[in-house]
């Protein structure tokens, strides 16, 4: 592989981070959020599936639906795993700090890690073992504040999330010839179709505010627009990697609502901050000891 693909690759993936990074600051302009998670996640997931096939449609005409066909296993799975980090990252923001919910993604390269080595036989080194400890510590911190209500319930949803997330970067890697853009359809489509049986289910009304509606189609456009990315890219860079590249999501997440700018003054707690400053170190361990990105795929 050339370095000039790998270093594109890298930033496109950098940039897919920073488009998801927004998705709190969306959130927390929702009015009443945390009592409509499933209105919202039915909004967000059919603009994720529309928006997909809107742009597959524009690359590749009618016959994009060809791809449906195509799909198989690897396709499925990676979908139902996007889809299931969709909605858990939902119920997780809106039932916690943003701080919380965004530190537990942080964990996807070490999970991701773990999951290529079992799917993929990647091999995990003395590095990202030695990191996955101590981001296990981080977490664990963090978890103190467990005795807040709800942020136990966000806590547990946003690793559920992170679970799910790198389950569809691996599926992404086990057959590059999966296409990758239907994928992330079906893992719009699963959050609407979940979201439509939990609210007839508790028969609740799936209609909303004009704002809370257009806040949740906005924050489906930011979604696909970064996985579009993410996805163009995956081919070119392992699991492990594509997840802590991607981790500008966690960084842009919590700065834009606690910007001042920004309205929403979301300052996190002592007990998140530590864990968090846990965490980022094992990030920034994993990244100082690993072969530099540019060497390895140059070759």
């Amino acid at each position: 592989m050339s370095k000039d693909r790998a270093a594109s690759a890298i930033v496109v993936v950098l940039i897919a981070g920073l488009f998801w990074s927004f998705g709190p600051l969306v959130v927390r302009n929702i009015d009443n959020a945390q009592l409509i998670p499933w209105q919202y996640l039915f909004f967000r997931g059919s603009v994720i599936f529309l928006v997909l096939n809107i742009y597959l449609f524009l690359v590749e005409g009618i016959k994009f639906t060809d791809n449906y066909n195509r799909i198989g296993l690897s396709g499925f799975i990676g979908g139902i795993s996007l889809g299931i980090a969709n909605i858990s990252f939902i119920l997780s923001i809106t039932s916690t700090t943003a701080a919380i919910t965004m530190m537990m993604l942080a964990t996807q390269p070490f999970v991701a890690a773990i999951l290529a080595y079992v799917f993929l036989k990647e091999k995990i080194s003395k590095t990202t073992l030695i990191a996955i400890t101590v981001a296990a510590g981080g977490i664990i911190f963090m978890s103190f504040d467990s005795k807040m209500e709800g942020t136990l319930f966000g806590l547990l949803n946003g690793l559920l999330s992170s679970l799910g997330f790198a389950g569809f970067t691996v599926s992404l890697r086990w057959r590059k010839k999966t296409p990758k853009f239907t994928t992330v359809a079906i893992a719009g489509i699963f959050c609407s179709i979940v979201a439509i049986l939990v609210l007839i289910f508790n028969e609740s009304s799936i209609l909303i505010s004009l704002k809370n509606s257009s806040l949740s189609a906005l924050h489906g456009f930011l979604v696909c627009s970064g996985l579009i990315l993410y996805s163009s890219r995956s081919r070119y860079l392992p699991a492990t990697d594509l997840t802590l590249l991607s981790l500008t999501e966690v960084l842009g997440g919590i700065f834009w609502v606690w910007l001042p700018l920004f309205g929403i003054n979301e300052i996190p707690s002592t007990n998140s901050l530590i864990g968090g400053v846990i965490i980022t170190f094992a990030i920034i361990f994993y990244g100082l000891n690993t072969k530099s990105f540019m060497f390895r795929y140059a070759r």
